[in-house]
């Protein structure tokens, strides 16, 4: 749907005006800080309304690499225009610069139209004075719907494709919020998403498909897409299609999106769309950036990563790896060459089954242990290497037995984890050994909080246990994890893929830690001893 020029009857007077020689991009961020003064934060929320920063929108635009005499452009969530802005003032300074720009810009706010009008209004205005024409279609239209077909064809061998949608650019900051599994858009994207997906992914792989072969894509989104369950599909279809040139990671959560209270891990994605690339064994380098936040992005440390490092595509999973530093690279390598994971161990990793909502007839704040009832353990009663029960706070700490098999698990030897961390927590992963003659009881509970892992049919022994608990805790596997996971969940499916040592090291390991008077403070360099000195591989107790 096109949007014709809003007549003066028609315009808000509130609207804020250009500013004698004010740079687009800077009209365009106040007008949105303006409109989203006058927003509840429920509207937000349900419009995905979060404001790209000037510089951040100054470095997206840094990376388009299209050119030519005529050129276009889209940006599926436009919001007040910002990275239309930017975009356009890039490409008006170049030499050469494009002759004519079409930029298709969609917004399904219509509260927004009118403000993103007059900021694209001025912004061709500015463009004129130096040269370079531009015509703007607004489609006041949910982008997702409007490209329906598109992502119904995603993953066939021949899926839709307009040759009049085909663009240079393509250029976003989508909106971040899950959507149900009957929401229509999640029904037009059932072969790229599954379960509760969340909506940016459904912009990247639609914006994907409408970009031209060597076309640029340009996004800044949460970094969940890159690893996990709920996105392996995406990953599959995405990286078929766009082959990343350049990464650039938020170390805060709180800095990319300070003004709005964001607190989501962010990357700016930066790619061409190149399909089947891989399959030519291209393996340019891959350039990984990394800034805490906004105020440094134009001084970020960057540097060069093999594509097969980052990025395994003949993988089940294709998880994008990210090392921001050297260390993280190195990490990445080491575990690479370890030669065992859970299932080859005879391990597995499964969710508490006790949803406490879901059981509230159950589980109380008192309870006879063992005769009615046993523990109910939550992730408050896991530490680093130690686990505590009970801990006598508000929450239901015990679970009744009758009745309550399928929710109770046998007291053996299991390695508890926590399934998530706090937002700006420092360790992702949290891990204590659970010994099964500490408690005299016959079962345990586990709330759904935790991941616990146990050996099928048997049980963990307790140089195993305490072994796994010490890996899991050690800065090597925590930074392994923040390489392939920007999220606050520490999923058992991640957890499964993860490389661990030999068994005799693991072995090795719980021997030395389960004598340790403080297993947390040399723990480190423990490890690091064990998995890369073969000659101190083999036990010796304390």
């Amino acid at each position: 749907m096109q949007v014709a020029r809003s007549s003066p009857q028609e315009s808000r007077p509130a609207i804020p005006t250009p500013r004698q020689g004010e740079r687009p991009t800077v009209y365009a961020d106040r007008v949105g800080a303006w409109y989203v003064e006058s927003k509840s934060d429920e509207h937000r929320k349900a419009h995905g309304l979060y404001l790209t920063p000037v510089p951040v929108a100054d470095f997206m635009a840094a990376r388009i690499t299209a050119g030519g005499s005529r050129l276009r452009i889209l940006d599926p969530a436009a919001g007040a225009g910002i990275l239309c802005c930017a975009a356009l003032e890039v490409l008006a300074s170049r030499d050469p610069k494009p002759d004519t720009v079409q930029l298709v810009a969609h917004e399904v706010d219509q509260s927004l139209i009118a403000p993103l009008r007059a900021v694209l209004d001025y912004l061709a205005d500015w463009c004129h004075n130096y040269g370079v024409t531009v015509a703007i279609r607004i489609e006041a239209t949910d982008f997702v719907m409007a490209h329906a077909e598109v992502l119904r064809t995603l993953g066939q061998l021949f899926p839709s494709r307009s040759e009049v949608e085909n663009f240079d650019i393509v250029i976003s900051n989508p909106p971040y919020f899950k959507i149900s599994k009957a929401d229509p858009r999640a029904m037009a994207a059932s072969t790229v998403v599954h379960g509760q997906p969340n909506i940016y992914a459904l912009f990247m792989a639609v914006g994907s498909v409408l970009l031209r072969e060597h076309g640029d894509f340009i996004f800044i989104t949460p970094r969940s897409f890159a690893s996990g369950p709920y996105f392996r599909r995406f990953r599959q279809v995405f990286f078929d299609m766009i082959r990343l040139t350049k990464v650039h990671v938020f170390g805060s959560r709180r800095d990319a999106f300070s003004r709005d209270e964001v607190l989501q891990e962010n990357v700016i994605v930066s790619g061409i769309r190149q399909d089947h690339w891989h399959r030519s064994g291209h393996n340019a380098p891959l350039i990984v950036s990394s800034s805490r936040g906004v105020r440094d992005i134009g001084e970020p440390s960057s540097r060069e990563v093999a594509m097969n490092t980052v990025l395994d595509l003949t993988s089940a999973d294709k998880i994008l790896r990210l090392p921001i530093r050297d260390e993280d690279e190195e990490t990445l390598a080491l575990m690479d060459s370890w030669p065992s994971t859970l299932r080859s161990l005879g391990l597995n990793i499964s969710t508490g089954p006790v949803v406490p909502f879901r059981a509230t007839e159950r589980i109380g704040k008192e309870g006879n242990v063992p005769e009615s009832h046993v523990p109910l353990l939550w992730m408050n009663h896991v530490r680093a290497m130690q686990t505590t029960w009970p801990l006598d706070r508000h929450k239901p700490e015990y679970i009744l037995r009758t009745g309550a098999r399928t929710l109770l698990v046998p007291n053996r030897n299991y390695v508890l984890l926590r399934r998530f961390s706090a937002k700006e927590e420092p360790r992702r992963l949290t891990a204590a050994p659970y010994i099964a003659e500490k408690f005299a009881i016959p079962e345990v509970g586990f709330e759904n909080h935790l991941n616990y892992v146990h050996r099928p049919g048997g049980s963990l022994s307790e140089d195993e246990a305490w072994g796994l608990a010490a890996l899991y805790n050690s800065r090597l596997l925590d930074t392994w994890f923040r390489t392939i996971n920007g999220n606050t969940q520490v999923s058992a499916t991640e957890l499964r893929a993860m490389p661990l040592p030999a068994h005799r090291t693991i072995i090795a390991l719980g021997q030395r830690a389960k004598h340790l008077a403080d297993p947390m403070k040399d723990l480190n360099s423990l490890v690091m001893k064990l998995v890369t000195q073969p000659d101190l591989k083999e036990a010796v107790v304390a």
